[in-house]
């Protein structure tokens, strides 16, 4: 036999098996480039580090967040997601760095949130804020602690 008979009773031909092994093989290729790499540049053929992880008993846990002044003189944390500002909390973290030098990064959030929510307060300044929690045996010692690492007043 030449093909390879599928679920609906028709067979595949060479061509076929061909496509589906070169697809196959692309996808691997793509996923150990990332993973070599250790690059989220590709997602979803970045690391595999970053679908599952364990932590040190003993470690610090850093988590990254916009906290906002609006002009209803109201402070409140950025939803990090498409929906809220219209940019993840994973790309935020990924150029923290970047926003760490040049804050006028952080515009872009506010543009984000004010193209979305025409209808609510607007950002007038942000600031880039970790917290970290550190662990002792695998347990939380003492509450997080905050560092304000960029501010940004919004245009």
């Amino acid at each position: 036999m030449t093909g390879v008979t599928t679920g609906d009773g028709l067979r595949l031909g060479r061509v076929g098996k061909t496509v589906r092994v070169v697809v196959a093989a692309v996808g691997i290729v793509l996923l150990v480039n990332g993973s070599v790499r250790m690059s989220d540049d590709m997602w979803p053929f970045g690391p595999m580090s970053q679908y599952a992880m364990t932590v040190p008993d003993d470690a610090s846990i850093t988590y990254t967040r916009i906290q906002a002044q609006t002009d209803a003189g109201t402070s409140v944390d950025v939803p990090l997601n498409i929906e809220g500002a219209g940019v993840a909390r994973a790309e935020i973290e990924a150029r923290t760095g970047e926003i760490v030098k040049d804050p006028a990064l952080l515009q872009q959030v506010a543009d984000g949130w004010a193209r979305k929510h025409p209808d609510k307060p607007k950002y007038v300044k942000l600031e880039l804020i970790q917290d970290t929690t550190q662990l002792v045996e695998g347990r939380v010692d003492g509450p997080p602690k905050s560092e304000t690492v960029a501010t940004w007043q919004v245009r």
